[in-house]
């Protein structure tokens, strides 16, 4: 049984230190048995009215932001920066290795909490990592990272609005997606895009074409690609 008041002794017992394929520098404890590790405790911890375990697995959008962050340290060189829905912590990892001054790792999933701080440890930066859900709220950073968000049309209907308002006040916004339904086109310029190798048995493909994308400011007009430099 999950035992969801030690989610750190679960992550220890049913992980392995792993290295995500397209971010090799980066280490994190991710599930090995992916089918069973996902099958057990999405239907464990949805008994208990918990997330299932998304922080376990490198997602592609995840992958394709960190890669674009270590690729491009400019964008959060000396900035603060929020990774939110952060799961593993990947993206949020990747960001203090590129120089950022600070990140703020959130996700509202206590095992992703948890991962995330372990896996920093694991790669030797200090993140602060929160707990609670910040759609709609004003946050005190220059960068704002989001790795594969929007997967749900109604959890896209919040963020959408919620960006916007913070793009208002200056923070700069990057989103990796690996091509979702729901990222609404219309308000993103691409950056990059990645071939990043999957989990068929989560992906149903060996490899996700995932593309890194700028959230377009108040009243910016579409545009062409932009160069990263750009964001300082």
């Amino acid at each position: 049984m999950i035992d969801p008041g030690d989610p750190r002794r679960f992550i220890r017992a049913n992980t392995s230190i792993l290295h995500p394929p397209h971010v090799p520098e980066i280490a994190l404890h991710l599930a090995s048995e992916v089918h069973d590790l996902w099958i057990a405790t999405e239907e464990e911890l949805a008994a208990g009215g918990l997330p299932p375990p998304f922080w376990a697995f490198a997602w592609a959008g995840g992958q394709g932001l960190a890669r674009f962050v270590l690729d491009h340290p400019e964008l959060v060189a000396g900035r603060r920066v929020v990774d939110f829905a952060t799961g593993s912590g990947l993206v949020a990892i990747a960001a203090m290795k590129a120089g950022a001054a600070e990140v703020l790792a959130l996700d509202i999933d206590p095992f992703a909490v948890e991962a995330a701080r372990l896996n920093a440890a694991e790669n030797g930066v200090a993140l602060t990592v929160e707990r609670r859900d910040a759609i709609g709220s004003a946050l005190d950073a220059d960068v704002l990272l989001a790795g594969d968000v929007f997967y749900d049309p109604n959890f896209a209907g919040l963020l959408e609005p919620w960006f916007d308002a913070l793009a208002a006040r200056g923070t700069a916004i990057v989103v990796g997606d690996p091509g979702r339904f729901y990222l609404p086109a219309g308000r993103v310029v691409r950056q990059a895009v990645y071939e990043v190798p999957v989990t068929r048995v989560l992906e149903d493909a060996d490899v996700k074409r995932t593309t890194v994308w700028r959230w377009r400011g108040p009243g910016e007009d579409a545009e062409g690609e932009r160069d990263p430099a750009d964001f300082t």
